[in-house]
């Protein structure tokens, strides 16, 4: 179970949607951002594509003329498109030009005028690199192959209103192995079947600002049927790149870039303005490292060499803060100044892990937790994984939104106390040993999985078994912590998270500045003397 699901299971965690609840209408959780790459298999890697030319007889140096016939199939099938649809195809001579920008004039002149956007409604054709294969020969072995290659082709990109998935491009290079690039946003997906079920609400852009049954809504969007996607992507590889029939097999499709968000809808902006300033300037500065693999489910371990970090951007859509973790980082953004976003992207799933079976060279299976494979049915477990993350970040922010967290509490802990006649000293948020083991008891690791005696001992070189039990039982008799039934585990109780942040905000955000404040003052009359 995750760090949040333990905690509302122990003990209550009073989230910001329950704090506000007068003032939001409801929240929503569903994929954003999808694209989806299609490849064909054997045949998407060098030496599969030679071993295909080998078997058909044709000479590894005669590549070139072998993929020709499948370029010209591709180019004659986007006239023979665009002419069906009465469209022309707009060829992107800059290659600086927002195509969305492109796409959205389109979508409204055809609105203003009357027009159906339904089914393809814009071709772009464009130069740009892709990877295909070149010829190579090896003087030692006497053997010819191909290898990879990056240069320019055309591509073709077609837009397209799909009834199910709603706005979709497909992506086409014409040259081989011709891998193919899905779009579409979920929240079309998910109005699209809000509008069947009768569902009443009101859509701007790619964001709900307000849904007459957000309960229903939800049911409905944790139901992704990946298998009608599987279908539809199919159908959509054999209309817009009729390659794969001359092959003989149909397109693997892998998840290339995923978005799932959740949203908090706001009654009013005000509502969400009043607390969205004070949550950004808090979390830029106390987001850390380990905070942030706490969020996405993971340890941060000596040999981790992926960015990571804070960025803080304002937007013409508003403010967001992005945590980043290697691939895979965590969006807080004010969309229409109405809807607090929290949203995962992840350009590579196998970051998040799962309960799934698992297939051994020797042929046999078992199931363990391991990580998520990137073909399309991850999607499904992806769904709660990414919901567990969103979780997470809210239960973090609505700690940090409480203006008044743990300041009683602060008092109380610092108080000495005693059990069998024995004394303990308060915390010492001051002391450099105190903030040492505080600091600890905060990494990302320790709020999903808890901590044992010899956890701790790893960073706390020099203290003995029993020094760090006596310290673990100070904490628990101040209810920082407490220990699992059956198990040498610990975990930070609901006040211990709440005094440890205010206690950090107290001293980060008001003693240290005011000093560096003062110092500043100071420094002109030192200079005198």
């Amino acid at each position: 179970m995750d760090f949040l699901g333990i905690l509302c299971k122990n003990i209550h965690m009073e989230l910001l949607t329950e704090k506000h609840k007068d003032k939001v209408l409801g929240t929503i959780g569903c994929y954003d951002r999808v694209v989806i790459m299609g490849t064909l298999p054997y045949l998407c890697y060098p030496s599969g594509m030679t071993c295909h030319l080998n078997h058909l007889g044709v000479r590894i140096f005669d590549y070139a003329k072998f993929a020709e016939p499948f370029r010209d199939l591709i180019r004659k099938n986007a006239e023979n498109l665009a002419r069906a649809n009465g469209l022309k195809v707009h060829y992107l001579a800059n290659p600086d030009t927002k195509t969305g920008d492109v796409i959205k004039a389109e979508l409204t002149r055809r609105q203003k005028k009357g027009e159906s956007v339904e089914g393809l409604f814009y071709i772009i054709s464009s130069k740009e690199m892709c990877s295909h294969y070149r010829p190579r020969y090896n003087e030692k072995t006497g053997e010819c192959y191909l290898e990879r290659k990056w240069a320019p082709c055309l591509h073709y990109y077609f837009y397209f209103i799909d009834k199910v998935l709603g706005l979709c491009y497909v992506r086409v290079p014409t040259w081989l192995p011709c891998r193919l690039q899905v779009y579409f946003n979920g929240h079309n997906w998910l109005a699209a079947k809000l509008r069947k079920a009768g569902i009443d609400y009101h859509m701007a852009d790619n964001a709900f600002l307000d849904i007459s049954d957000f309960g229903k809504a939800q049911e409905i969007s944790d139901r992704f049927d990946v298998k009608i996607l599987h279908r539809l992507l199919d159908k959509f590889a054999e209309t817009f790149c009729p390659i794969a029939k001359r092959f003989g097999i149909n397109y693997h499709w892998s998840v290339m870039q995923v978005e799932y968000s959740t949203d908090i809808v706001f009654r009013r902006q005000q509502d969400l303005k009043e607390i969205y300033d004070n949550l950004v300037a808090t979390a830029v500065h106390t987001v850390k490292p380990e905070r942030i693999a706490s969020f996405l489910g993971r340890k941060i371990y000596g040999q981790f060499k992926g960015e990571m970090g804070n960025r803080y951007d304002v937007r013409k859509e508003g403010i967001r803060i992005k945590h980043t973790m290697g691939k895979v980082w965590i969006k807080m953004y004010d969309k229409f100044q109405k809807v607090l976003r929290i949203e995962v992207t992840a350009t590579d799933i196998s970051h998040f892990k799962h309960y799934r079976k698992v297939e051994h060279k020797d042929g046999t299976t078992s199931k363990k937790f391991t990580s998520m494979r990137k073909y399309i049915y991850s999607l499904r477990p992806l769904i709660k994984v990414a919901w567990d993350v969103n979780r997470r970040y809210l239960e973090f922010i609505s700690t940090i939104e409480e203006k008044k967290v743990g300041t009683k509490k602060l008092r109380r802990v610092t108080q000495r106390v005693e059990e069998n006649k024995r004394g303990y000293k308060g915390i010492n948020f001051f002391d450099e040993k105190d903030l040492k083991f505080i600091r600890i008891l905060v990494r990302g690791e320790f709020n999903i999985y808890g901590f044992r005696n010899k956890d701790l001992r790893k960073y706390l070189t020099g203290k003995s078994t029993g020094q760090v039990s006596r310290i673990l039982k100070r904490l628990k008799l101040h209810g920082i912590i407490k220990k699992t039934n059956n198990a040498y585990k610990y975990y930070l109780t609901k006040m211990g998270k709440e005094v440890i942040i205010a206690a950090m905000k107290i001293k980060e955000f008001i003693i240290i500045p005011a000093l560096n404040c003062e110092q500043k003052k100071l420094l002109p009359e030192m200079c005198k003397i």
